[in-house]
């Protein structure tokens, strides 16, 4: 198979009409079963997940899992790995399906996650160094780490699908992100001052409020973005309290 932006050719790709057929068979369109392929190659598999959900107006979904193999010496080609050729070939392919299906109203997007450490610095204390071991965890993520990395590790821990909607709003300057059900908000930015944390809380919880979530809701913070303690306890949790009564 050769790719509309690459020379590479697979002498064994998949077959989507195969795979397509396989999917009638195994699959259900009342269900929302999930395909896992574990060498995904130019995206074949997710490629006819697409078009069978449009076909036949289902929801199935489908897990990828690619190494970044190279395709060739010159690092500054596109793609340069078979990992972006696999998400080429999956925005063509949503691009094709959509514009094929107009009536289809469902999912045709895809997220990539690579594998990677925690974003959680472990304790691993220096018998030599202990104080220089103590200061350096004040901060317990690790430096270099998104907003982004921080949810999506949440998400795992808290075994929560990765796929599951999420809003981000701005509020009092910082980005606040409610998750799935809304019965999660997120606020992981690296700083919030003494005078900041009463306009935030207060927002966060009106914004909660139009929400309609199918449970209690739990407010997530990185511990060392409060300026100090009494930034800390000073009325974040108040409005949350006021707000389930």
């Amino acid at each position: 198979m050769r790719s509309p932006t690459s020379d590479v050719v697979f002498d064994t790709p998949k077959p989507t009409r195969l795979v397509r057929r396989m999917l009638q068979i195994a699959t259900s369109q009342s269900e929302n079963d999930i395909g896992l392929d574990f060498f995904a190659g130019t995206g074949s598999t997710m490629d006819a997940v697409f078009r069978q959900n449009a076909d036949d107006q289902s929801n199935r979904r489908c897990i990828l899992v690619q190494l970044p193999e190279p395709l060739t010496q010159d690092a500054s080609s596109s793609p340069a790995t078979i990992a972006d050729l696999t998400k080429d070939r999956l925005r063509q392919a949503s691009e094709e399906v959509r514009s094929n299906n107009p009536t289809f109203t469902g999912d045709l997007g895809f997220r990539v996650f690579k594998l990677d450490s925690s974003n959680i610095r472990a304790w691993e204390p220096d018998g030599d160094d202990l104080e220089g071991t103590l200061l350096d965890s004040i901060d317990h993520i690790k430096p270099n780490r998104s907003q982004d990395d921080i949810l999506y590790e949440l998400l795992l821990k808290l075994g929560l699908d990765l796929c599951v909607p999420i809003e981000t709003r701005t509020i009092a300057g910082k980005a606040v992100h409610s998750i799935g059900t809304r019965t999660l908000i997120a606020c992981l930015d690296e700083h919030i001052d003494r005078e900041e944390v009463d306009s935030l809380a207060f927002c966060i919880a009106e914004w909660h409020n139009q929400l309609e979530s199918e449970g209690d809701t739990t407010v997530i913070f990185r511990d060392s973005a409060f300026e100090d303690d009494v930034a800390k306890t000073r009325r974040i949790w108040r409005p949350f309290w006021n707000s389930t009564d």
